[in-house]
């Protein structure tokens, strides 16, 4: 355990400190975007075509791919991420506030690259215009999908007001450290470009309001608990799928705690990778602290176990005296070696949780890492294999003598790249910005710090 005091320094050296690591990642980040965006552009020419997308059997084998499967992995690391910090701030939970805010950012991050699979997978992004304004009494009132966007603006508007009344405390108090930037072209005096943008975080900003925003940010916290397994991945998405009766493999009530826990496992494990990539850059070995991965794992491993056993009442119920087209459905499931290996990795993700859990010395940040990374992969291809089986195994069977696989073209495998380079990108913009560590968590920390050296303090005899 690190001796050192944390300090608003610490907090502020990535806003303030540029490297060449720093450059580097930037680089690879956008690399991975523009390559995204020149695919696109290529299917936007062509067509959906290009990815085999489209067509059953010999056209690809599924309608629905990884862009939807992906878009669902997306909003859970998004809904996850919130309910997380939502979470510390409710039940109190003040050893994971130095990383409260990576999973708010987190959410922004991942709402954004769900809302842009949507623009990906409708073709032509002029249809979120036309189906809305010209066709508004057949497409958006009597499509479901309405209840999917709507709650994903309302959480998108819901996690922006959350992380920026979260800000104002900070920047109020940091503004003298924060940077400032008023170009100059010839004679013309640009105005403060970060001025701009702390002014209207603080805009009206008092003292006075900080325990008022402190009951807002807990109502609001409170608001995203409830809402996660009504209306969010818990609830809406899931419900999505199960309005189609036709595809067996969707359906069943077990589905929307399944894709809760798949959200939580995902926000956890994306949050450990981030924290560690900002750990391991600034020297926070003292603010995002060895306790912190190791509570991160053992909630890792909390919502693992009930995914495995989700699964498998899943499978049981599919497979005995179950209907014939859910029985085929499951019995497909089950023996896609994608599946068994994904499974495979959660469980073996389980089993080092629990040894690490008994003796301690097995833990290392490089293998939580490693299992971070594991549980990310595992959550994405069930979620892409549940979109694609259901397409593969309907009630009616008018393909089922046509040739045909599904595998994820050149262009899918670069939307998943772009979307993650936006997200790093976010991050990297962000830290640049404000801070990623809260100013609520170094107050905490430091008061923590001192109340154990004067614990610590050796009695003078009198």
């Amino acid at each position: 355990m690190s001796t050192k005091t944390p300090s608003e320094e610490d907090i502020l050296r990535p806003i303030n400190t540029l490297t060449t690591k720093y450059f580097i990642m930037y680089g690879a980040a956008a690399l991975g975007l523009v390559a995204f965006l020149v695919a696109w552009a290529y299917q936007l020419q062509q067509g959906l075509i290009v990815t085999g997308l489209g067509d059953w059997g010999s056209g690809g084998g599924s309608t629905w791919g990884l862009y939807i499967g992906a878009f669902i992995w997306w909003v859970g690391v998004a809904h996850g991420g919130i309910i997380l910090s939502a979470a510390v701030r409710l039940l109190g939970m003040d050893r994971y506030l130095p990383i409260a805010r990576i999973a708010e950012m987190t959410t922004i991050g991942g709402l954004s690259a769900a809302g842009f699979y949507i623009l990906v997978h409708m073709g032509r992004p002029d249809r979120m215009v036309t189906s809305v304004i010209g066709h508004y009494h057949i497409t958006v009132n009597n499509s479901p999908l309405v209840w999917d966007v709507t709650v994903i603006t309302a959480y998108f508007v819901l996690s922006a007001t959350y992380l920026g009344l979260t800000l104002r405390y900070d920047v109020a108090r940091l503004r003298d450290q924060l940077p400032s930037y008023a170009p100059k072209i010839g004679s013309f005096q640009l105005p403060d470009l970060y001025g701009l943008i702390y002014d209207t975080l603080t805009i009206g900003y008092t003292k006075k309001e900080d325990k008022i925003i402190d009951r807002m940010v807990w109502w609001l916290a409170a608001a995203v608990i409830i809402m996660a397994p009504l209306l969010l991945h818990g609830g809406v998405i899931p419900w999505l799928f199960s309005v189609l009766p036709a595809m067996p493999a969707w359906t069943g009530a077990i589905q929307g705690p399944m894709f809760l826990s798949i959200a939580l496992m995902s926000a956890i494990s994306g949050v450990m990778i981030i924290s560690y990539a900002f750990r391991r850059a600034y020297g926070w070995d003292h603010i995002i602290t060895d306790d912190i991965f190791r509570g991160l794992l053992l909630w890792l491993g909390f919502f693992s176990l009930l995914f495995l056993w989700f699964q498998l009442q899943t499978i049981l119920n599919g497979s005995f005296l179950g209907p014939l087209d859910q029985a085929h459905a499951t019995e497909a499931k089950i023996s896609n070696p994608i599946y068994r290996v994904a499974m495979g990795m959660v469980f073996a993700t389980l089993v080092y949780i629990f040894v690490q859990g008994i003796r301690p010395a097995l833990f290392s940040k490089k293998r939580a890492l490693i299992a971070s990374v594991a549980v990310l992969t595992a959550t994405l291809t069930e979620k892409v294999l549940f979109v694609v089986e259901g397409f593969m195994d309907p009630h009616f069977n008018i393909y089922e003598a046509v040739p045909g696989e599904y595998f994820p073209s050149a262009i899918e495998w670069l939307s998943l790249v772009g979307t993650a380079a936006l997200v790093a990108l976010l991050f990297l913009n962000l830290s640049k910005l404000v801070p990623v560590v809260e100013l609520h968590a170094v107050e905490h920390l430091r008061g923590d710090h001192e109340h154990s050296e004067e614990a610590t303090e050796p009695e003078v005899e009198a």
